[in-house]
């Protein structure tokens, strides 16, 4: 890895610095406007070693590697992982303290991180990757400078950059490893993830003509909440867009969440899963483990992964697998990662009718072209089938200006088999505004048939939601398991919980925090 020094420039504009932590190990970031560069340039500054302390730290590598001896089931059971990378720091940590007995306590430290990410992690990528504000991390061949797509400033070029194409394989290498895979000339595409659950993407040369290749689709390490996307900071949706998906998700309705590509489909999805009531048994399934469910839900939550063939072409678990595994494990709630196929539609939908409440994402710009893709080949569901849907929510990303916005919110309806969507909120891009279009008839009619509820008590229903959604914005409760614990209350005893919220309590006085 090659880490430049900026090369000096007349006509260039601070946008913002910051210093990021990873095992310890700061670097510093200066993201720079300049002026005959397209994008901004994204400079990371790792802390400078010299020659002799160098070549020690080397040496320690494979003296270590000998103490804390890795092997395969290791490194690709995460928690395993974890502790292998902790046992490997603490020893790492008294090695150089021995090695170098005058060292200051913080040096040792910053000496033990930067060799845990040359043993166990991708080097200095490790320190990019530790960057909360960045969403990709994209290594384009040995000719260009690592890239990434940073949340305020959008794609920007960095100062670092590998050695050779070899390099770039023995990273992909590296991380097909942890997790069962391999990237060959013969399978020269990969799709993995690291142990973090951030996807990767690698390619080999020649597929990639102008080099090898890594994506890197970073998540956030931690999971946005209801709260997050409600409050005026982010504005994803609004608190009344909530309160209905929060009413459809307690009396079991289906929800399909659309959007295009880093719309924020898995991040809504997440933020849905919250308010499944506490009591019922939830299977999550996925390409690459994802979702985050509050702690409530632990107990009785079934998380499955599909899995790709071996070199051989054996042991492969696809997501269709696993949704057909998944009906015979008596789920309340089955939570889909993304629908792709025809098959795993027709098992979705299957699920639905039998009495399975389903959450799922798919590809699609907007509710109309939701419904055609389900209809239309190569999908192609029945009308009948599509029934059982009850809501479609899309996000939509702005890329010029860096937004994601919930950009409609419809319900499903069925007029002489007929397919319709009625169309209850939408975003307004001129005021950044969510707009209500239409009342509700499905879900008023399904709640009504279920509960009993009247239109009335519906919508004093809706009302407490948002009061309850006001509240933890005001109270800043956006930790994915204290919004787990209000969820819990509001399920167990609602009484006390809008009690509390309408004498304006604080959160200390209502929930006993953990």
């Amino acid at each position: 890895m090659v880490i430049d020094n900026m090369k000096k420039q007349t006509d260039k504009k601070l946008l913002e610095t910051y210093t990021v932590y990873s095992d310890k190990v700061p670097a510093v970031v200066h993201i720079w406007d300049i002026a005959d560069e397209i994008v901004p340039l994204y400079e990371i500054s790792l802390p400078v070693i010299g020659v002799a302390t160098n070549a020690a730290l080397n040496s320690l590598i494979a003296e270590l590697a000998k103490t804390v001896p890795v092997d395969v089931e290791s490194v690709t059971d995460t928690e395993s992982s974890e502790k292998l990378k902790n046992e490997f720091y603490g020893k790492t940590l008294s090695h150089i303290k021995k090695r170098l007995p005058s060292i200051s306590v913080g040096d040792a430290e910053v000496f033990a991180g930067i060799l845990v990410h040359k043993m166990y992690g991708l080097g200095d990528i490790e320190l990019v990757l530790s960057d909360d504000l960045l969403e990709e991390v994209v290594i384009n061949g040995v000719k260009q400078p690592v890239s990434i797509y940073h949340r305020k400033h959008g794609w920007c070029k960095t100062t670092m950059q590998l050695n050779s194409e070899e390099d770039i394989y023995n990273l992909s290498s590296q991380i097909g490893r942890k997790v069962g895979t391999e990237i060959t000339s013969l399978n020269p595409v990969m799709d993995a993830h690291l142990l973090s659950g951030d996807r990767v993407a690698s390619t080999l040369f020649p597929i990639s003509t102008a080099g090898n290749t890594i994506t890197i689709r970073r998540f956030a390490r931690t999971p946005w909440t209801v709260t997050h996307f409600c409050s005026p900071e982010f504005n994803t949706f609004s608190k009344e867009i909530a309160a209905v998906v929060w009413q459809a998700m307690q009396y079991e309705l289906n929800v399909l969440v659309a959007g295009g590509t880093a719309s924020g489909k898995t991040s809504f999805l997440n933020t849905l899963c919250s308010f499944i009531p506490p009591k019922q048994r939830v299977i999550s399934i996925e390409d690459t483990r994802e979702l985050n469910l509050p702690k409530p839900l632990h107990w009785n939550w079934v998380p499955l992964t599909s899995r790709n063939a071996n070199p051989e072409g054996q042991g492969q678990v696809t997501m269709l697998d696993l949704i057909v595994a998944s009906l015979r494990m008596r789920p309340d709630r089955i939570v889909v990662g993304e629908i792709r196929r025809r098959e795993q539609a027709e098992t979705l939908f299957e699920a639905m009718h039998t009495g399975h409440s389903v959450y799922a994402t798919m590809h699609a710009d907007n509710a109309e072209q939701v419904k055609r893709r389900l209809l239309e080949p190569p999908i192609e569901i029945p009308s009948a089938e599509i029934e059982s849907l009850h809501l479609v929510v899309v996000q939509y990303r702005d890329r010029r200006r860096g937004l994601r916005r919930t950009l409609e919110l419809a319900e499903v309806l069925t007029d002489n088999e007929e397919l319709e969507l009625n169309y209850l909120y939408r975003w307004i891009p001129r005021n950044d505004k969510f707009e209500k279009i239409n009342d509700s008839v499905r879900l008023v009619e399904d709640i009504n048939l279920h509960t009993g509820m009247t239109v009335k008590e519906i919508n004093a229903d809706l009302k407490e939601k948002q009061d309850v959604l006001q509240w933890m914005i005001n109270n800043k409760i956006t930790d994915i398991h204290k919004v787990g614990e209000v969820m819990e209350l509001y399920y167990k005893t609602p009484d006390f919980l809008l009690r509390g919220i309408a004498k304006k309590y604080s959160p200390e006085k209502i929930i006993k925090y953990s």
